[in-house]
């Protein structure tokens, strides 16, 4: 039933299929190897242009966006309403109520550390003083690049307008 020929041809199944596989990720690896000539394993087939980056010397020309003054002027509280929705989870708008993060009843124009019974992770004071538009708008921004260190976990709001709408809608309530 079992004699040394089967075992002798099942060992050699599993060679064979070895050296299949093998031969298959050797001729795989010479066609789509990303690597450049002579042993240089990280050549980067493209460059990404990215802001701020060096440019061999080069002086680029990087477009500003809108002053944050200009666009404070005309934020609409009403869609700052709607921005709300990622705060909520963390904060509240009633007075001295606290989730995760502190109470944001009259945070705009409130000193920043200021409420009582909050553990702040110290970290705010990178902000400034006082939660004026200015400071809430880089924070919103980057919480994490504004106040290293910070305990928030929120990654910020990229658009400009949505950080005027919401502080606009922040001004609204309390203070």
């Amino acid at each position: 039933m079992f004699d040394t020929m089967t075992l002798t041809k099942a060992v050699a199944g599993v060679c064979g299929a070895l050296l299949v596989f093998l031969f298959g990720n050797w001729a795989a690896e010479s066609l789509y190897h990303g690597g450049g000539a002579h042993g240089d394993e990280h050549a980067q087939a493209y460059v990404i242009e990215v802001e701020g980056a060096d440019h061999g010397g080069e002086e680029v020309a990087v477009e500003e966006g809108p002053d944050f003054a200009e666009v404070f002027a005309s934020a609409d509280a009403a869609a700052g309403e709607g921005l709300w929705r990622n705060c909520r989870s963390c904060h509240a708008l009633e007075e001295g109520q606290h989730g995760t993060g502190p109470s944001l009843y009259g945070v705009v124009g409130r000193p920043i550390d200021a409420i009582d019974g909050f553990a702040y992770s110290g970290a705010l004071l990178e902000v400034g003083e006082t939660w004026t538009p200015e400071n809430l708008n880089a924070f919103l921004a980057d919480p994490k690049g504004a106040a290293p260190g910070t305990k928030m976990n929120f990654r910020g709001l990229p658009k400009i307008e949505d950080r005027a709408n919401l502080i606009a809608y922040l001004s609204t309530i309390g203070g």
